[in-house]
């Protein structure tokens, strides 16, 4: 069946019976759309892009997309501004958190000598940590944390697949937090 020539509806009934090809039509058709309107609200490129691949699951996962309620674009960009959102509203608790632990500090304490000592400690142990990294994960932690590269950017210079990528960075950050358990507790 080629469902490239099919509509909305009969791609996502595709989808629906387990047609995998069905979500690459979908993204074919929708996925620019998608990303455009995670990237106005997001203003990051790297937030928009898994914002997009986020959509995309969640309408393989079950999206409950009704044809008579309006078209799969309207779906599909309803779902990425909730979505988006929801987001943005992590953002900014993580950001209003960060503030208020950062004023429980007094003014004449953050730049101690003890607390010099302690950033630099701090800093030695995380590069120590870095070097018992595989050197693939190691050089995508590096690009991401150090030279600020999306994990697209980082992609298309190391020539290796985005899932890949993104495989990579977990796993270093995964064994970086086992490596460094005391100082994440």
């Amino acid at each position: 069946m080629m469902l490239s020539n099919e509509t909305d509806t009969e791609v996502f009934q595709a989808l629906r019976s387990g047609n995998l090809s069905a979500l690459g039509i979908f993204y074919e058709r929708y996925g620019e759309i998608v990303y455009r309107v995670a990237l106005r609200m997001l203003k990051n490129a790297q937030e928009a892009e898994d914002l997009t691949q986020e959509v995309f699951l969640s309408l393989w996962r079950g999206g409950a997309y009704d044809s008579k309620r309006g078209s799969m674009q309207v779906f599909l960009t309803t779902l990425t501004r909730s979505k988006a959102i929801d987001r943005l509203r992590q953002i900014q608790a993580r950001w209003q958190r960060l503030q208020k632990w950062n004023r429980s500090f007094p003014e004449d304490n953050r730049n101690s000598l003890m607390d010099k000592a302690s950033i630099k400690e701090t800093s030695n142990r995380i590069r120590e940590a870095l070097s018992e990294l595989p050197n693939q994960q190691r050089q995508v932690l590096e690009m991401a944390y150090y030279d600020g590269l999306s994990q697209s950017e980082i992609s298309d210079d190391l020539k290796m697949p985005l899932g890949t990528v993104k495989t990579y960075k977990r796993k270093a950050l995964l064994k970086l937090r086992q490596i460094l358990q005391d100082l994440v507790e």
